[in-house]
């Protein structure tokens, strides 16, 4: 079966992996949303491993979507009554959908999984089961395996934020096989289950990382720590994707270098969430990866599952603070996390509300008055949601978070511009550009962009680059796969359109707002009826270089609107801003 034969289908694959070892791989090859607000150009699959020693376990089950054929492919593997053992790598439902199914077929398995998880479960399955609650340092026999001889072992780290909080990682010690869930995975299906073609998926494996690991890179680099204490790795089993075999310390190194470039800002923002209440999660992470688009920290902070003295820790130190509505008749243990982190905020702060809409929200403005009274100053308008959130209110959520991210690297930016020779400044800033509108749609989201460091970069395919700042709104739309357009500006004809496009939007405008647009004469983004031509472009490759990324795009079609015309010519006198 190929990607592209299988469009609109799901399909299920199973193969040994190691010994006594089998993977379970749903694959999804068509879905193209995540989370809601994160798009997926390659689909995704959801992975479970069957283990057997003396005692046969079960690493995770799968999405509900796959019931009828994933139940199947089980039963045809092991009788359900003979599974000892569940391994709840976390309790996210594509990865959890079907333990319901799995406990009617054997009310007797044990679930083993952190203490945080096992009280999800209990929220979530509304019936009785055995359980045993694990942390960093617990181990599980499994015992040997009466025809290869080798004993199974598992032992547990605990890796929560990553990128739930309820989050464990499982060692096998009998064949070296890490169990990781989410955390070093990516959304790609293919029929090749192992990672033997590293650059076709190293672009989902970053875009992953940016999107769900990047936020927590703290956590990350804590995970790395504890994988340090384990012997080696030689398979790391993810929930999503390829398993990692092959190139493991590329990718265990990407990660690391990721995560600690991530954490070389002092300024960082605790984005509070109440996990499985309303859309906390993903508005959450929407704000985070927003402002980790700049150089700012983000570092989310699970009101359920975070310990006191951990929440005061990471509230009071932030700089920053964005918070949401909480339930207006919460539990015991969230009410005292409720108070543990208003406690511990002062005055020096930039403090932010976001609705939760969970249905059951204390009001915005009541909370807002709260915060005001705690003598905090506001990091951003309140983000009120008033319905349920689509792809143009996650988009007003990022671009709130990098409005956020700039604001605490202001005085940094500022400096850094001060620190250039001057010399080398002012030639640096003798190389000239044209001037060009960027603008990008797709499935309810939309930007645009002044662009002036773009070139030709390729006849054979007609190929263009562009440097875009990390920290733009538009980069999101920029990925690998994605359509946008590229306007030239007339000479003759450009300040309006450049004069509005420079101006600062507010989270979530229009940018197109009173510009005479094209909307459908090229695909990936709106024509300017202005402009003096259009080139109309697919990305193929991002080159990550410095505070910019730069975007290799095929050309795909165009248009020139005055054949006397020429390109509006941008001239700077410095290099250290545009």
């Amino acid at each position: 079966m190929s990607p592209s034969s299988a469009a609109g289908r799901l399909g299920l694959q199973q193969f040994a992996m190691a010994a006594d070892s089998l993977a379970i791989r749903s694959l999804d090859w068509d879905r193209d949303r995540f989370d809601i607000e994160f798009g997926l150009r390659n689909g995704t699959t959801y992975n479970s491993f069957l283990i057997r020693g003396e005692r046969t376990a079960l690493v995770d089950t799968s999405h509900a979507k796959f019931r009828d054929s994933w139940i199947s492919t089980l039963q045809n593997l092991v009788d359900p009554t003979r599974i000892d053992v569940l391994v709840v790598s976390h309790t996210e439902p594509d990865h959890s959908g079907l333990i319901g199914d799995l406990l009617a077929l054997n009310p007797e398995l044990e679930i083993v999984a952190s203490k945080v998880a096992i009280q999800f479960l209990k929220d979530l399955l509304h019936r009785p089961f055995r359980s045993q609650a694990v942390k960093s340092g617990s181990r599980l026999e499994l015992g040997v395996n009466p025809d290869s001889g080798i004993n199974h072992q598992l032992e547990f780290l605990s890796t929560p934020n990553l990128h739930w909080p309820d989050t464990i990682f499982s060692y096998d010690h009998g064949t070296g096989v890490l169990y990781t869930c989410d955390a070093f995975g990516l959304h790609f299906c293919s029929d090749d289950s192992l990672d033997s073609d590293p650059e076709a998926i190293a672009p989902d494996f970053r875009f992953y990382y940016d999107c769900l690991m990047g936020p927590n890179s703290r956590s990350v680099l804590q995970a790395i720590k504890r994988m340090g204490t384990l012997p080696p790795v030689k398979t790391i089993a993810t929930g999503h994707g390829p398993l990692l075999q092959y190139h493991l310390s590329r990718w265990v190194e990407d990660y690391r270098s990721w995560s600690r470039q991530r954490n070389r800002g002092q300024a960082y923002s605790a984005i509070c969430t109440i996990s499985q209440y309303g859309f906390c999660d993903p508005v959450s992470r929407a704000i985070a990866q927003g402002i980790s688009k700049t150089d700012a920290q983000a570092q989310l902070v699970d009101l359920r599952a975070t310990d006191p003295q951990e929440l005061t820790a990471l509230v009071s130190e932030a700089q920053a603070v964005v918070i949401p509505t909480p339930p207006a008749s919460p539990d015991g243990e969230l009410q005292q996390s409720v108070g543990t982190m208003l406690a511990a905020l002062h005055s020096k702060q930039l403090v932010a509300i976001y609705d939760a809409y969970g249905g059951n929200d204390e009001p915005i403005d009541t909370v807002a008055a709260q915060l005001r009274q705690l003598g905090t100053r506001p990091a951003f308008a309140p983000l009120r949601i008033r319905e349920t959130p689509t792809e143009a209110t996650y988009q007003r959520c990022e671009e709130a978070g990098t409005d956020l991210g700039q604001l605490l690297m202001r005085a940094r930016t500022i400096q850094a511009m001060k620190s250039l020779d001057a010399s080398m400044d002012k030639a640096l800033g003798r190389i000239s550009g044209g001037l060009y509108v960027v603008t990008a749609a797709q499935e309810g989201r939309s930007s645009a962009m002044v662009a002036s460091w773009v070139a030709q970069a390729s006849f054979q395919p007609p190929g263009v680059t562009v440097a875009v700042a990390r920290d733009r709104a538009i980069e999101a739309l920029l990925q690998v796969g994605d359509r946008f357009v590229l306007n030239i500006l007339s000479q003759d004809n450009h300040q309006q359109l450049l004069r509005h496009f420079l101006k600062r939007f507010p989270p979530g405008a229009d940018r197109f707002a009173g510009v005479n647009i094209l909307p459908s004469a090229a695909p990936g983004g709106p024509v300017l009826a202005d402009a003096l031509a259009f080139l109309g472009c697919c990305v193929r490759q991002r080159l990550e270089a410095g505070d910019h990324w730069v975007i290799y795009a095929e050309v795909e079609s165009g248009r020139v609107a005055d054949q006397e015309g020429q390109t509006a010519v941008h001239h700077r006198k410095v290099g250290n801003h545009y």
